[in-house]
């Protein structure tokens, strides 16, 4: 069978570009290529093209791993995306990567990119772990191992915070002004967190380079959902048959998408708002709305649903106790946020709920649970810290920090066991030891930048999470969800 390369290879009732991709040049580099980026960023970069044109088609690049570009290249760049609702599916295939590149194997032409001045953005999402970020400090986790290498060589940086110094370096050196940084990670304050990593790297690699980023660099915050699955053979196989053609890069994910950004880009931007991104003074209140809601109940039937052996979100979501936690996450973490003009909040968790049961999406609980070090105190207990400081109840943070920790011990009610997929596994490992649940969670919560100071010297929530984890190690996650829910 064809394998997909140009938009005329396709059948009339499949949507592609509604412009010449070959026609536009690039003037975006994301760092991050995976699943979601595609899905989000170069979706509304297509809208953009389409509606007002211009030079933005994107370079996408993988740090770490080859295969995006094998997938892309022999493509011309071109894929898939399957949207899926609980109407039906509908394939729609995306021109705006322009190129694909992998950071470890082709980092002459990654610097390159970086360094052209047609090069106006860098996009970025290579999730929480991929910064090399020290929580407390808010500069570089000197043990992180990209930040090591790149400390021991900054001239051939292997890390995202290596890499853009270095870039900026030498366009500072050749005149060329600074590219616009754009996080799209689910950070809190994404773009002040970036800024001051860059700065940081740059006080040990580039003295001389601290105040032109400081001074000259834009950092514009953003906010991004939509929720996109792993792919599997059989998204692959799904878009064979709608395309008609073979698509080794191609990825689904949900129907809704949203993009919330700060409009701060000197040297321009692409028309995103044409794919419905909006543009605000200050993206604070969205993100806190998507990190506490959606990212805060999603890790919690993450835990809960995969301990309690549903595979898919939308199978926790089936489970009448599990859907009644949901809905109480939501409503618990809606009540830690302020007023939010323009946004009925719950609308929002409706909304939400009514997304995670989408029956079309096969969204697995375990891909959802990694990183959990990364994602908790965003999620999870910086919300808790906000509820026990406004007098309101804890339970709904309590359990879902109970399911975590009951996660990292490691291994099922039967026994079974699975990787945590964790910066932090070694440390994990060594804290998930014994049978006594408030040891285990003593263990847990002295780990360095993990639970607010908050949390840790408040009698109530300890007995609060330490009551909900012995359930769950005692009797197992079922008879725990069935406890919680009555």
């Amino acid at each position: 069978m064809t394998r997909l390369g140009t938009p005329d290879s396709l059948p009339g009732t499949v949507a592609r570009p509604g412009y010449a991709p070959s026609a536009h040049g690039a003037g975006i580099v994301h760092i991050g290529l995976g699943a979601f980026h595609k899905a989000h960023q170069a979706v509304y970069t297509d809208d953009a093209l389409t509606a007002e044109g211009g030079d933005w088609r994107i370079i996408g690049v993988s740090l770490r791993s080859p295969e995006p570009a094998e997938e892309l290249t022999p493509q011309n760049g071109l894929y898939t995306v399957i949207e899926r609702d609980v109407d039906g599916s509908r394939a729609r295939v995306i021109g705006a990567l322009a190129r694909a590149l992998c950071a470890r194997t082709d980092a002459q032409a990654v610097m390159a990119a970086l360094c052209a001045p047609e090069t106006r953005i860098v996009t970025i999402t290579v999730t929480e772990k991929g910064y090399g970020l020290d929580r407390a400090t808010g500069g570089i986790d000197r043990s992180h191992p990209a930040i090591i290498a790149d400390l021991a060589a900054p001239e051939v940086p292997q890390g995202l915070a290596g890499l853009l110094v270095r870039a900026l370096a030498l366009r500072h050196a050749a005149a060329v002004p600074p590219f616009t940084v754009l996080s799209c990670d689910n950070l809190p304050d994404n773009g002040a967190l970036t800024r001051s990593l860059l700065i940081d790297m740059a006080r040990h690699v580039a003295p001389d380079l601290v105040d032109h980023i400081a001074t000259r660099v834009a950092f514009p915050g953003s906010m991004v959902d939509r929720i996109t699955p792993a792919r599997t053979p059989a998204t692959l196989a799904l878009a064979q048959e709608m395309t008609g053609v073979e698509d080794h890069a191609a990825i689904e994910a949900e129907s809704f998408r949203q993009w919330v950004i700060e409009d701060r880009f000197p040297t321009g931007r692409p028309a995103w708002q044409a794919g419905g991104a909006l543009f605000v003074p200050e993206v604070r209140p969205f993100e806190l709305m998507k990190l506490r809601m959606l990212n805060g109940a999603h890790s919690m039937l993450a835990y809960a649903g995969f301990l309690a052996g549903h595979r898919y979100v939308r199978d926790v979501m089936a489970d009448p106790a599990l859907a009644r936690l949901v809905e109480r996450h939501l409503r618990a973490a809606a009540g830690t946020l302020d007023p939010l003009p323009g946004v009925d909040l719950d609308g929002y968790a409706q909304a939400l709920s009514r997304r995670f049961a989408n029956p079309h999406l096969g969204h697995e609980t375990y891909q959802i649970a990694m990183d959990g070090t990364q994602k908790l105190p965003q999620r999870i207990l910086a919300p808790a810290a906000e509820a026990l400081r406004r007098g309101q109840p804890l339970d709904a943070f309590a359990f879902a920090s109970a399911a975590w920790m009951r996660y990292t011990l490691g291994r099922q009610d039967d026994g079974t066991g699975y990787a945590l997929r964790d910066p932090r596994e070694d440390d994990l490992r060594a804290a998930a030891q014994g049978e006594d649940a408030g040891a285990l969670y003593d263990r847990l919560a002295r780990l360095p930048g993990l639970m607010p100071e908050a949390l840790t010297a408040a009698p109530d929530w300890r007995a609060a999470v330490v009551s909900r984890l012995d359930v769950m190690m005692r009797q197992g996650m079922p008879a725990a969800l069935i406890a919680e829910a009555d």
